[in-house]
């Protein structure tokens, strides 16, 4: 009896490794080393316009040529992929991603989805990632080790590490962060384990964060935040890299804001929807961040899931979720109908305009869909409704085009190698139906993603994991 117990477990853990750990070969388009793209329009990342009837030679998962048909040599006997009628732009850096989703039901927990999470990027074009601060950092760097190895699908990942949060945080998954000491030695350990950036959250008091910043300095590496307790001019005072979601977060123009104390949400947004973006205070604020070289990410889409009537319901979503989690969000996206639909929109037409406000100062904009909220920006197909808002933002698609490649790979260090599709850089571009450019909702026709020169087919990674997200 015994026995067969044992052999039942260890069938049932093969199982389910094998189902998170399928390598990437049942997940390509095709497997060829050196391949051609023909007759495709290229956006090449840089924010110029699109040039059409492009040829692409990509050569063991670098871009080895690039321009019109009689000044690229294509190699003898390579295969060919006419790509009469689409379009490739690079593979997108998301800058504010994560692989957990909320549980639903009001509870302050996040579900981890190592499975889903990763093929949802990548089907989705997202061939880099930053997680944004981690619930499960270990889960994190294992799937950023598996994903490493071609043990599993996915974007390559900047692992962000535990929150650095002061007591009062919204999950109890989160560590409570009470002293500069504190702040150190968790940043001192999770770079010992492998983390690659640092997140400080909304109730971190002015010290601590110091703290955090001095010690992810010490070990050159990155620290964003996501700051209620302390405003944005402070924060770039401090050093910080980095501010996440833009205006509506930032608490500094409240006039009852008290030193170290996060205000209410809502006092804040009052605030923030009577700014006036040309007032000497906002400027001021704008520019200390472009002089301290502080960037700002854009997460257009988590605030708009909370604006009656969008975002539009979509099917590609409701699959990708189970039953449970469709039944939260559809419930959440219910009561957000219920919400003020004059100052839910304001919000979102406020930020968009800061963004672009912050840019047109010099300012480096990023962008990532962060997957939580009510559940409406999954992973992937919510940074491509990103690149949309982006666009109804003002900004012409190149340039949002720029804002999720180029802008993202100069953030973090890696510009000589992703972000544009140029001679030398590592192939990771996404293959679309259609012309972004004119059409910025064509981004999410995805035909292929090439992720290392490695061809995937989004259908099938979308499809193992149709119903999962909200599981695993």
């Amino acid at each position: 009896m015994l026995l067969r117990v044992c052999l039942f477990l260890t069938a049932v853990s093969a199982i389910a490794q094998s189902r998170l750990e399928p390598g990437i070969q049942p997940f390509l388009a095709f497997r060829d080393p050196v391949l051609a793209l023909t007759h495709v329009r290229v956006i090449d990342g840089t924010g110029a316009p699109e040039k059409p009837d492009q040829t692409i030679v990509i050569d063991h998962g670098k871009i080895a040529g690039i321009g019109a048909e009689p000044s690229v040599r294509i190699p003898e006997g390579v295969r060919q992929i006419d790509l009469t009628g689409y379009t490739v732009f690079p593979g997108l850096v998301g800058m504010h991603e994560h692989l957990f989703y909320p549980s639903g039901g009001g509870i302050p927990m996040y579900k981890e989805q190592a499975f889903s999470a990763p093929r949802l990027y990548l089907a989705s074009g997202v061939t880099s990632v930053r997680t944004a601060g981690s619930l499960e950092p270990y889960t994190d760097l294992n799937v950023k080790e598996l994903v490493d190895r071609d043990g599993m699908p996915g974007p390559k990942m900047d692992i962000t590490g535990p929150y650095i949060e002061g007591p009062g945080g919204f999950s109890i998954q989160m560590p409570v962060v009470r002293s500069p000491q504190q702040a150190r030695r968790l940043v001192d350990y999770w770079t010992e384990e492998g983390a690659t950036s640092f997140k400080a959250y909304m109730n971190i008091s002015h010290e601590a964060l110091a703290e955090a910043i001095r010690a992810v300095h010490r070990h050159k590496l990155k620290i964003t935040g996501h700051l209620c307790s302390i405003g944005f001019t402070e924060a770039a005072e401090l050093g910080i890299d980095d501010l996440e979601h833009g205006l509506l977060v930032d608490t500094e123009f409240d006039p009852g804001k008290k030193l170290n104390v996060c205000p209410g949400q809502q006092e804040t947004l009052g605030v923030i929807e009577n700014l006036d973006l040309k007032s000497a205070k906002v400027q001021k604020m704008i520019h200390t961040l472009v002089a301290d070289h502080v960037a700002v990410t854009s997460t257009l889409a988590v605030f708009e899931a909370f604006i009656p009537g969008r975002p539009p319901l979509e099917q590609r979503m409701l699959d990708a979720m189970s039953p449970q989690a469709a039944e939260s969000y559809l419930a959440a996206k219910e009561r957000a109908s219920g919400n003020p639909a004059r100052h839910a929109a304001g919000w979102l037409k406020k930020e968009m305009a800061f963004e672009r406000e912050f840019a047109a100062a010099g300012g480096l904009l990023l962008a990532g869909c962060d997957p939580t909220g009510n559940g409406g920006a999954l992973p992937g197909y919510g940074d491509q409704r990103n690149l949309e808002l982006l666009v109804e933002a003002g900004f012409k698609p190149e340039e949002a085009i720029r804002i999720y490649t180029y802008n993202g790979a100069l953030y973090e260090g890696k510009l000589d190698q992703l972000g544009t599709i140029a001679v030398g850089k590592i192939a990771d571009m996404v293959v679309v139906k259609g012309d972004p450019a004119a059409l910025i909702d064509d981004v999410e026709k995805v035909k292929y993603v090439f992720k290392d020169g490695i061809a995937y087919d989004p259908e099938k990674l979308a499809q193992s994991l149709n119903g999962a997200m909200g599981i695993h």
